[in-house]
């Protein structure tokens, strides 16, 4: 009943998704939010909510436009239901504003398969990256799709290759500026890099591995049949998929890597696991099926509280 109802795209489907995505925003934010109720705090807190609604909004229109997926909310839906199964993806503030402009740079980056407006383009998506790089310092791994995406899209001369850094250096310049205006030293600028980090030790919570166990198995599952399923994408189109898998390979690299590992990096896993998971549901033809698979994704932030009540 659920897959039927997500299998087309309507207004009402956002408008749920979202109120769901409100829900579980505040039920995690209950807690810091009740300690310190002032009007400061609440406005931040209604802003960075903002900032994930606008993620969903994003998300929903570029994967549509450049038809990732089918005339669906499936994608949305997803990508909310990997909110709730790993809710401290909404705890960290840095990596919730680093991953909107992570989602406003694929934006650009997977609308360069038209060839219309490239320059603009790849300057933005340079830009964007660069933004999300100083709130999350390993963001700016995504700068790696702007030149796949150059190759895969078959984009011609040279200085397509030198206007990324354009954009890349338009913010380190302001960056820079804005150091010395406020610290008498461009040094400070520098703040935001972080080292690598292969400590995993953060992530030894029994609801937090009863998740990722689960968004991780149906990801390798989807991907498996996303992969296969190649041949039968719309020659056009191929470029665009193999870019969404390129995503999610550097958003798990990103994981891996970033330094204070306290859950929230793995929000940049889940918009090419939303398209690739969409798309292996549109694939499937017994809707039982269909219907099962989402079904034990509902369920499982409740499994969790569960565990967490249990332990």
């Amino acid at each position: 009943m659920i897959a039927r109802f997500f299998s087309t795209s309507k207004p009402i489907h956002l408008v749920l998704v979202t109120l769901y995505a409100f829900i579980i925003f505040c039920l995690v934010r209950y807690n810091s939010l009740s300690e310190s109720m002032d009007l400061k705090e609440l406005s931040i807190t209604l802003l960075l909510f903002l900032v994930v609604f606008i993620s969903i909004s994003v998300l929903a229109f570029f994967i549509t436009k450049n038809n990732l997926t089918q005339r669906n909310s499936y994608k949305i839906l997803f990508y909310v239901l990997f909110l709730a199964i790993i809710p401290v993806t909404l705890e960290n503030n840095n990596v919730l504003v680093s991953n909107l402009f992570v989602i406003l740079a694929l934006r650009r980056i997977f609308s360069l398969r038209n060839n219309l407006r490239v320059k603009k383009k790849l300057f933005d998506a340079a830009f964007w990256i660069t933004m999300a790089a100083l709130f999350h310092f390993w963001a700016i791994l995504f700068f790696a799709l702007i030149f796949a995406a150059i190759l895969l899209f078959s984009i011609p001369h040279i200085k397509n290759w030198i206007i990324p850094l354009v954009g890349f250096l338009c913010v380190a310049i302001i960056l820079i500026c804005y150091s010395i205006i406020t610290t008498d030293t461009y040094t400070e600028a520098f703040n935001f890099i972080e080292p690598l980090d292969l400590d995993f030790s953060t992530y030894n919570n029994i609801a937090f591995i009863v998740g990722i166990t689960i968004i991780l198995s149906f990801a390798l599952w989807a991907t498996f049949f996303y992969i296969k399923g190649f041949t039968d994408k719309p020659k056009q189109f191929r470029s665009s998929h193999v870019l969404v898998l390129y995503t999610a390979i550097i958003a798990f690299i990103i994981i891996l890597i970033s330094p204070d590992k306290n859950g929230g990096e793995i929000i940049f896993f889940f918009a090419p696991l939303a398209i690739i998971m969409a798309n292996f549901i549109e694939g499937v033809s017994e809707r039982w099926f269909s219907e099962i698979f989402i079904w034990l994704l509902i369920l499982t932030p409740l499994a969790k509280l569960t565990l967490l009540y249990i332990v």
